[in-house]
């Protein structure tokens, strides 16, 4: 199901995982974390059922780029880590993890993991998109 943004959303009774492909910048986390959940030879490629909610849960806490999000059916989300953390990777992205309102051209979002782009050649400003010298 396709949702604001972009976002596809895949549901169960217990979770909902939200993927947002234009974000995504492939660390892998994910694949790696829960191949039985994230596998991208089947189709849908996040299939949350095969799993407790909880598991998907904590590894989609491990995407860094926020390209994957969750909600708990029993309406728990994300705890943003606290204090606010800002890391500058080597090719000058920002990797930020806390409580973050994030400005971009469609308006304010909520987030709680953002890579942003430290270029300015992104095509999904203020994200990181790979476009640029920062996302190589």
């Amino acid at each position: 199901m396709s949702g604001e943004s972009g976002q596809k959303a895949y549901r169960t009774e217990s979770i909902t995982v939200t993927f947002e492909a234009g974000r995504c910048l492939h660390a892998a986390e994910c694949v790696h974390g829960l191949p039985e959940v994230f596998d991208t030879a089947k189709r849908p490629w996040i299939q949350p059922d095969a799993s407790t909610a909880e598991r998907p849960a904590e590894v989609v806490r491990r995407c860094p780029s926020g390209a994957l999000r969750y909600e708990l059916a029993k309406g728990g989300t994300e705890t943003p880590d606290r204090p606010t953390t800002i890391t500058r990777g080597a090719t000058g992205q920002l990797t930020v993890r806390g409580e973050l309102s994030v400005d971009t051209p469609q308006g304010a979002r909520t987030e709680t993991r953002v890579v942003l782009c430290g270029c300015g050649q992104s095509r999904l400003p203020p994200y990181c998109d790979h476009a640029g010298p920062c996302g190589r």
